[in-house]
C-alpha cells in the first residue's frame, strides 16, 4: 500500500470524497457561508478528544498517536499519546517525529506555492527536469505543475511506485515515466507520487537548488518547523521518532520495517511532529500568515485549495462530490463550507492525516505510527461529528479499515500459488530459465540456479533476490516484499526460456524481460 488517498471511497456513506477524475481547470471556491460551530463546539470535541484517541488505541493496539488541533488561530490541543516504540517505554509527545506519507502532499504545495506564486502553476515542467518525459511528446511538452499536483497528467495509478519499491532513485523513475500508457490528458485522473515528484522536482531545478533544501528555505525555517524535514535521514537520526509498525499474524505490532521515502519526497518523504504541524495547519488557516508575518503568498496559497479534479459521481443520493486541488482533498458539505483534507498511508507503518473547515477556522491533524488502521481517518472523522452534532455519528474504524484492507486485496493475484494444480506440469531443467534479461522500464534481472537446481530471481539495481517455487509447468512464484507487497505472484517464462513476465510488475504491460545473456 503505497500513500493513498482513501475516504473518497466512502461517498456513499456521505463522506467527503478524496479522489476523482479530472476536471481541465481550476474553479475558485463559493462563497463561504457564516461560521457555524462556536467556540463551545469547538470545546466539546477538544474535551472528548482524550477519550476518543484512547479508545481506538485500545480497540486497534496502536501503540502511539499525536494530536494537533487549531481554532482560529489558537493551538487549542497538542498532545502525544501512548508510545514511540511497541515494548519501550520513550513517550510519544507533542514533539514526537513521525512520517507522514502523504500528507506530504499538501505541505509540497504550500512550498511550490511560495516558490512559484499564482502563475508558475501553469509553467510546462519537461524544460527543468532532466530526461523527464511522458510516452506522448505533446503531453510532455504541455504538462504543468497544476496537471501533475492534481493528478490529471494521463500517468496510471501509482506510476513508478514499483520502481522505488525495487531500489530506484528519483532520477531513475522520473527518467523512465516514459514508458507508462497515459490515459487521456486533463480529462482522466490517477493517482501518481511520481507525477506530484516530477512537478516539484521541477521548481527545485528551475530554483537552482535541491527540493530538500527548497521546502526548508522557502517554509519550514521561515515558520519555525525546527522538527519538520523532507529528508529521511533528518527522520532516522531524530532522538524522539516514533517507529513504524506493522500487524503481526497474532494482532501484535511490532516496529520491523525502517521505510525510506526519499525517491519521492515530495509526495510522501516529509517527517515533522505534532507540534510543527500545528504550525503549518494555523498557516494555512491564516492565509499564508504566521504571527503577522506573510511565510507564503495568501494568493498563490488560496489557489492550492481549488477544485481541479472532479468527483467520480457519487454513488448514493446523499453522497457529496468532491475534487482534488494542489495537492488536496477538496470537497463543500451541505452548507457549501470548504472542507480540505489529505491522508497518509505506508503499509510500512505510517498513518495520518489532516483535516480543515477553513470557513470555521478549525483544523485537526492527527499522526499514527503503524500501518493503516482506521485510526488517524477515525479520530479526525470523531472530532469532526463530535463538534457539528455533539456526538458520533457512527463507528468509523470498521469502515475505514475495510477500504484500506479492500484496497490492499484488490492487487493481489487471483492465482492461489500456494496450491498448484493437480497434475502440475513439471519444470524444465534450470539452465533453461537462468541467465541475465532486462526490460526498458524496470532495468537489469538475473535468474540464477543453486547446487540444488532452485531458482533465484535478482532485481534491482542493488539486487533484491527472492526464491522462485514452481507451480506448473514454466511458471513459479515469489513473495513479493517492500512498501507496495501483494502476497504470492507468478513468474512465467516463455517455452523456450528466451523471456519471462513478473505478474504484479505487470499491470501496465511492462513486466517482460528478455534475455540478454545466457550467462547470469
Amino acid at each position: 500500500m503505497e500513500d493513498v488517498s482513501l475516504l473518497g471511497c466512502m461517498a456513499a456513506a456521505g463522506l467527503t470524497a478524496l479522489l476523482g477524475v479530472s476536471a481541465p481547470g481550476p474553479s475558485p471556491p463559493p462563497p463561504q457561508p457564516p461560521p457555524q460551530l462556536d467556540d463551545a463546539d469547538v470545546q466539546r470535541a477538544v474535551d472528548q478528544l482524550d477519550q476518543v484517541v484512547e479508545a481506538a488505541m485500545k480497540r486497534t493496539g496502536a501503540p502511539g498517536v499525536a494530536v494537533a488541533v487549531v481554532h482560529e488561530g489558537q493551538v487549542v490541543h497538542l498532545k502525544g499519546y501512548g508510545v514511540r516504540k511497541a515494548g519501550e517505554k520513550a513517550a510519544v509527545n507533542a514533539d514526537t517525529v513521525f512520517q507522514l506519507a502523504s500528507v506530504s502532499k499538501p505541505i509540497a504545495s504550500t512550498v511550490v506555492a511560495g516558490a512559484v506564486g499564482v502563475d508558475g502553476w501553469s509553467e510546462p515542467v519537461a524544460p527543468n527536469v532532466p530526461d523527464f518525459r511522458l510516452k506522448d511528446p505533446w503531453v510532455t511538452r504541455h504538462v504543468t505543475a497544476a496537471d501533475l499536483f492534481s493528478h490529471r497528467s494521463g500517468l496510471p495509478d501509482h506510476a513508478g511506485d514499483l520502481l522505488e519499491d525495487l531500489g530506484y532513485d528519483r532520477a531513475y523513475v522520473l527518467s523512465h515515466l516514459r514508458y507508462e500508457p497515459l490515459a487521456p490528458f486533463r480529462a482522466s485522473y490517477a493517482y501518481t507520487n511520481f507525477g506530484l515528484t516530477a512537478a516539484a522536482q521541477a521548481v527545485a531545478d528551475e530554483k537552482n537548488t535541491t527540493w530538500e533544501k527548497l521546502a526548508a528555505d522557502t517554509l519550514y525555517k521561515p515558520a519555525g518547523m525546527t522538527s519538520t524535514s523532507s529528508r529521511f535521514e533528518d527522520f532516522a537520526k531524530a532522538r524522539n521518532r516514533a517507529w513504524g509498525h506493522v500487524e503481526t499474524a497474532d494482532g501484535d505490532w511490532t516496529a520491523r520495517y525502517v521505510r525510506d521515502p526519499d525517491a519521492q519526497s515530495p509526495a510522501g518523504g516529509v517527517s515533522s511532529s505534532a507540534r510543527d504541524m500545528a504550525v503549518w495547519t494555523r498557516l494555512q488557516l491564516a492565509d499564508g500568515k504566521l504571527d503577522g508575518k506573510q511565510i507564503i503568498d495568501a494568493e498563490a496559497l488560496e489557489r492550492t485549495h481549488w477544485p481541479e479534479s472532479v468527483a467520480n459521481p457519487p454513488g448514493a443520493p446523499a453522497a457529496r462530490t468532491g475534487f482534488y486541488g494542489l495537492g488536496w482533498n477538496v470537497s463543500y458539505d451541505d452548507a457549501g463550507r470548504l472542507r480540505l483534507s489529505h491522508t497518509g498511508a505506508f503499509a510500512l507503518g505510517a498513518h495520518t492525516n489532516v483535516t480543515m473547515l477553513p470557513g470555521e477556522q478549525l483544523g485537526i491533524v492527527v499522526l499514527t505510527n503503524t500501518s493503516p488502521v482506521g485510526v488517524a481517518d477515525a479520530v479526525a472523522l470523531d472530532f469532526f461529528d463530535i463538534a457539528e452534532h455533539g456526538k458520533v455519528s457512527r463507528d468509523w474504524i470498521p469502515l475505514v479499515d475495510a477500504l484500506y484492507q479492500q484496497q490492499e486485496d484488490a492487487g493481489r493475484s487471483k492465482t492461489d500459488y500456494a496450491h498448484p494444480p493437480s497434475g502440475a506440469e513439471p519444470a524444465k531443467p534450470s539452465g533453461t530459465y537462468t541467465g541475465t534479461f532486462r526490460s526498458d522500464y524496470y532495468g537489469p534481472a538475473q535468474v540464477v540456479a543453486g547446487t540444488d537446481g532452485t531458482l533465484t530471481l535478482r532485481l534491482g539495481p542493488k539486487p533484491q533476490s527472492y526464491r522462485l517455487t514452481h507451480y506448473d509447468g514454466d511458471t513459479f512464484s515469489f513473495r513479493t516484499a517492500g512498501e507496495n507487497a501483494v502476497g504470492l505472484t507468478g513468474v512465467t517464462f516463455t517455452p523456450d526460456g528466451k523471456s519471462f513476465t513478473v505478474e504484479y510488475l505487470n499491470a501496465e504491460g511492462l513486466g517482460t524481460f528478455t534475455r540478454t545473456s545466457s550467462t547470469p
